[in-house]
């Protein structure tokens, strides 16, 4: 295979978004040895089905076929509880590894998919545009060790979302095995005195030097969903098994954007969730990790508190995620959603700016200063322990 027959192939399985040749002279420091794990629900999740305001009259009456009965809530305190789809949860939940965060959003919600979730990539303002990633420019300003394989990985897909910019090292592929196998092709080759095929030459270097610190041979006690998520989760685990050395990791769930006939859609995904979440963390702790990994889930927006009349949701604001670790103090944080206090669209307030959740995986899990990667001063949330 020549190489731009393995430039053209490799998309299937590793797209880079590399800077060969950047300078990666350390400007700040942080502990990257603590993990980071996305986990993006992509589509906007109903955050209101998933923790239930059970207690609240008001979510009864703006969802009266969509409300999850009383009788089938898993109570976490007297006023929320969880889908019966996340029932795997609750494990975490009374070991007190899981936090959920309620009423998260950003001021000035935008309702379009592409805008929002670029807003949520970048951390910018509603009516900023920017071109970096939130872990792009964060790994700017403190660059990740050279040793490791990568900055981040993602897998499950080629959007970048929060690494797409300037000078990262992050590979996303869909298999780690195929990945490896494809990316031995790329032998290097030599120098070329020709500018771009000398950049092409760097870009082959520099992803079989990532894929020789990567190895999918892991054999795990864990047993993973026999799902997409399922595979994504144990691709996952086994860039952590390598010992190669990545900073941070994104998996994506698909299918949440229910405008219709939501009840057994958002059943099925909330189990792919559960089940693939709770994989992971038996990865882990085989790995020894769970107590070095910091696991986040978010999405685009929430949806809208009143039902639709195709049985499902449309797109809303504030919404409810999840952070788990073996270093999490678990419990309900934010606030719980004010359905009695609905905007002109319908919409409940947020609580807590999604960019306070990203301060806190900065600063309280990396020890990074987030004000320049955050573009502004954000408050992290007390949610793990020293």
């Amino acid at each position: 295979m020549n190489r731009r027959d393995f430039l053209g192939t490799i998309g299937a399985a590793a797209m880079t978004a590399w800077a060969p040749g950047a300078a990666f002279a350390q400007r700040g420091s942080a502990n990257y040895s603590n993990l980071l794990v996305l986990v993006e629900l992509k589509g906007g999740n109903d955050g209101l089905n998933t923790v239930v305001p059970y207690a609240d009259a008001e979510y009864y009456a703006l969802r009266p076929r969509l409300a999850i009965p009383r009788d089938q809530v898993l109570q976490l305190d007297g006023r929320a509880g969880l889908h019966p789809s996340l029932e795997p949860l609750m494990g975490p939940w009374k070991n007190r590894e899981l936090a959920i965060v309620q009423s998260v959003g950003y001021p000035g919600g935008n309702l379009s998919h592409f805008r929002s979730i670029e807003i949520w990539d970048t951390a910018s303002k509603s009516n900023e545009y920017l071109a970096d990633g939130w872990l792009a420019r964060t790994f700017a300003q403190a660059p990740v060790p050279k040793a490791y394989a990568a900055d981040g990985v993602v897998v499950g897909g080629a959007e970048m979302g929060p690494f797409a910019g300037r000078a990262t090292r992050a590979i996303a592929l869909t298999d780690t095995e195929q990945f490896l196998r494809q990316a031995r092709l790329a032998a290097p080759a030599g120098g070329a005195r020709n500018a771009a095929l000398h950049h092409i030459l760097r870009v082959e270097q520099d992803i079989a030097q990532a894929a020789a610190g990567l190895n999918g041979n892991r054999s795990f006690a864990t047993e993973f969903p026999r799902s997409p998520f399922g595979n994504a989760v144990r691709t996952a685990s086994q860039v952590v098994a390598s010992g190669a050395g990545v900073a941070a990791v994104r998996v994506s769930l698909n299918g949440f954007d229910t405008h219709g006939n939501q009840p057994a859609i958002h059943a099925r995904l909330l189990k792919d969730l559960a089940d693939g979440l709770l994989a992971l963390r038996g990865a882990l702790v085989e790995l020894g990790r769970w107590d070095s990994t910091l696991i986040m889930t978010y999405a685009e927006f929430g949806r809208r508190p009143r039902e639709n009349l195709s049985n499902g949701t449309d797109h809303g604001t504030a919404n409810a995620h999840f952070l788990l670790g073996g270093r999490v103090q678990g419990g309900l944080y934010g606030a719980p959603p004010g359905l009695a206090r609905l905007d002109g669209n319908g919409n409940p307030p947020f609580a807590v700016d999604f960019r306070d959740i990203y301060a806190t995986a900065l600063e309280r899990w990396w020890g990074v200063d987030s004000a320049r990667a955050l573009n502004g001063r954000f408050a992290p949330l007390e949610v793990l322990k020293a």
